[in-house]
């Protein structure tokens, strides 16, 4: 079972149209973001799918922040902690 989950609705293919997929996706445990070009290095967009991939990163930082805020602990946690 993997730690990270892809961002479902994004499908972007090469705009050269090799097959190369662009894959987005949050870690669950800490709220990191992971961006992968899968089957190769690089890949090309359609603007329109630049756009998509942007968005799709957007969401997957506020979705990260969420993770990463739910494992901190709050500010008075921390000041009483260290009385």
């Amino acid at each position: 079972m993997s730690a990270y989950s892809s961002d479902q609705d994004l499908k972007v293919t090469d705009a050269t149209g090799n097959g190369v997929e662009v894959d987005v996706a949050t870690n669950l445990l800490d709220g990191t973001v992971r961006l992968s070009v899968l089957w190769t290095q690089e890949i090309y967009l359609h603007p329109d799918d630049a756009e998509r991939v942007a968005q799709s990163l957007l969401r997957a930082a506020e979705h990260g922040r969420r993770i990463a805020e739910a494992r901190s602990p709050e500010p008075d946690q921390r000041l009483s902690s260290s009385d």
